[in-house]
């Protein structure tokens, strides 16, 4: 039987049916060499933007409107390719004409909403994606993009409502679900928040942020059978997340489990990149639970290298020396600091500083020694 566009178009529907795109695209051409077909060429296009060959369906889908300038779906399809290309201002004039041709279509106004997330243009993003929403107010993306943005504003009140909207129009929405428990979480209505991230883990099971969640929240109700549980889990799930390790030794620190504190606090050190004064003090308060005065020392200035602004590890630092070093000149010179850093930290811990300034002054002074 020879070649025709017909043998090649039936070939490659075939092909589509199955999900093989490549030998689809191969018959779909050679249909085309025979006959100029539109149907054809969006098969076509739509083949290329399976395979992820964006800028091959592009070229098709701009060729269509050559002769089509009026059709909006082939637009639609060009405009969301050059989003995926990242060509947000190409996009955002696809869209804007689709706008002016069809003023109610939510999809083109949420589409350019993220043509200017691209370009950076926060208020008009926020505008489209609001216009979108008006347009359709259970337009999920659109809900869910303006709930993020006003996160992101710290206009929390607004976000809520986006939130509270968005899971009415889809109680299963997992990003959504997160947000509020997140805000639960942050409200210390801890119960509540449970209950959204364990329907978040039947939905999406092990993931590590609702594990984490979900041990966090245990921890702040003082269960911490159920907390090491859940970050047991966060932690096998990514091994390079030193804050599981960091809260598992504070449960043991709480727990009077100084060994496995220690052990915890020490692989959190190990692995954790950032700023790691959280574990050291950590380490520090298993050190001197354990009475050893000096490791202690040293995780507690550890901290404070770590990070300046933990007035609790120089006040540590200041107190310990106090009691282990016999030059006293050391503690002195900790305090000092503390209060020239702190003083309106905590009047508690401030009171208590000068006050052993004054002790420490007073004990050189009477071996005929003036501290500055």
């Amino acid at each position: 039987m020879p070649e025709s566009f017909v043998s090649n178009y039936k070939k490659a529907s075939i092909f589509e049916a199955i999900e093989t795109h490549k030998k689809a695209i191969i018959y779909y051409e050679k249909a085309l060499s025979f006959k100029d077909d539109y149907a054809t060429k969006v098969k076509l296009g739509k083949a290329y933007q399976k395979l992820k060959k964006y800028k091959k369906a592009i070229i098709v889908f701009e060729d269509i409107t050559k002769s089509d300038s009026e059709n909006l779906l082939v637009k639609y399809r060009i405009g969301r390719l050059y989003l995926l290309t990242n060509k947000p201002q190409k996009a955002k004039t696809i869209f804007q004409e689709l706008i002016e041709k069809d003023a109610d279509n939510a999809n083109y106004s949420y589409q350019l909403g993220l043509a200017y997330a691209m370009l950076k243009k926060r208020d008009l993003k926020i505008n489209s994606f609001l216009d979108a929403y008006k347009k359709d107010d259970e337009h999920i993306k659109a809900i869910y993009q303006l709930a993020m943005s006003y996160i992101l504003l710290r206009d929390r009140d607004s976000a809520n409502i986006f939130i509270e909207r968005g899971l009415v129009v889809d109680i299963n929405h997992v990003p959504l679900n997160k947000m509020k428990a997140n805000k639960l979480y942050r409200d210390k209505r801890y119960l509540d928040g449970i209950k959204i991230l364990e329907k978040v883990d039947s939905l999406k099971p092990n993931v590590k942020f609702t594990q984490k969640m979900l041990g966090r929240s245990w921890y702040k109700l003082k269960n911490f059978e159920e907390a090491k549980k859940y970050f047991k889990r966060a932690k096998k799930i990514d091994k390079s997340d030193y804050k599981s390790y960091t809260y598992l030794g504070q449960i043991a620190l709480e727990e009077k489990d100084l060994r496995t504190a220690k052990m915890e606090f020490m692989l959190a050190t190990f692995i954790g990149k950032d700023k790691r004064d959280e574990e050291y003090y950590g380490l520090g308060q298993a050190h001197l639970e354990s009475k050893e005065t000096k490791p202690a020392i040293r995780m507690f200035t550890k901290a404070y290298q770590e990070n300046k602004n933990n007035h609790k590890a120089l006040y540590q630092m200041a107190t310990l020396s106090q009691i282990f070093y016999k030059d006293k000149k050391i503690a002195y010179k900790h305090f000092d600091n503390y209060v020239d850093r702190f003083q309106e930290k905590d009047s508690l811990l401030t009171n208590h500083a000068k006050e052993q300034l004054k002790i420490i002054k007073k004990y050189y002074f009477q071996k005929g020694v003036i501290l500055d």
